[in-house]
């Protein structure tokens, strides 16, 4: 995202969050989150309008006049005001603008989770949804599926995710499935990390030969804490076939201490 659509994202999602902040959290962020989700639809199949809004030529209020004349009857209060705070403001390009206003969705959601007490659960299932996904190729090669229409892959994933996850995190789920830009996998994995991000958190994905007890938890977070310079969210996988030891994986940077890792190393060494 380029500079001048950053400064407005940060702008809006800063006037977001007080608007939340001052009102019933959990009713008003589960309302925009889905009903930005629907603007953004309109958007995508409709580049006129999207170039319209932001138009650098056209003053700022005569674009939040055309929202408001295209959206206004369709969203609640609460919506209405952070679209409009955000056709206001200045954006580099199209995509920006329709990328900025699913992650203010996403926000919205987030924030609801948190009024609610359950923004570390919706991480925890984001992060266990990615691996189920993960270990599920077939699955999500038809998540993937751009020939697929979105309204089917949400059905498919709704399928699945349906009474076994927070609300929350089963719109933020489908959305993402639904105008994925990436790998279902990773759509949802970071998901997660944007939830940990706003409860101040780095995530370190985790992987071990055994269940880690919530000592070693505790210990590990804190060494990573220590390395990383970051408060630090600790995601688990099991996977026995790395025999002992563990596999940390921080953004890009892994670091595999596992048995298996070190008798492979072995055998490259005497080959």
């Amino acid at each position: 995202m380029h500079a001048a659509s950053r400064a407005s994202i940060t702008a809006v999602a800063t006037s977001l969050d007080s608007f939340i902040a001052q009102s019933d959290a959990v009713v008003v962020g589960a309302h925009i989150g889905p009903e930005l989700f629907d603007v953004v639809d309109v958007l995508d199949a409709n580049r006129d309008l999207r170039v319209a809004l932001i138009d650098p030529a056209a003053p700022s209020d005569k674009r939040v006049d055309l929202a408001d004349r295209v959206f206004g009857d369709k969203l609640n209060e609460a919506s209405r005001s952070v679209l409009c705070s955000a056709v206001d403001k200045t954006w580099s390009n199209t995509r920006d603008f329709r990328n900025g206003l699913v992650q203010l969705g996403q926000r919205a959601l987030f924030r609801a989770a948190e009024a609610q007490g359950r923004l570390t659960t919706v991480e925890s299932e984001l992060f266990q949804l990615a691996r189920v996904l993960e270990g599920s190729p077939e699955l999500e090669m038809l998540l993937a599926d751009r020939q697929t229409s979105a309204d089917r892959r949400r059905h498919l994933l709704a399928s699945v995710v349906y009474g076994k996850v927070t609300s929350v995190t089963e719109t933020l789920s489908l959305q993402a499935v639904a105008r994925a830009k990436e790998r279902p996998v990773e759509a949802c994995e970071t998901l997660s990390r944007q939830a940990a991000h706003l409860r101040g958190y780095e995530v370190a994905h985790v992987v071990t030969a055994g269940v880690m007890s919530d000592s070693q938890r505790s210990t590990l977070a804190e060494k990573l804490g220590r390395i990383y310079g970051h408060k630090m969210s600790i995601h688990g996988e099991v996977d026995p076939s790395i025999l002992g030891g563990m596999v940390v994986r921080v953004g890009d940077e892994r670091i595999d201490g596992s048995t298996a890792g070190k008798l492979d190393k072995l055998r490259r060494a005497f080959a």
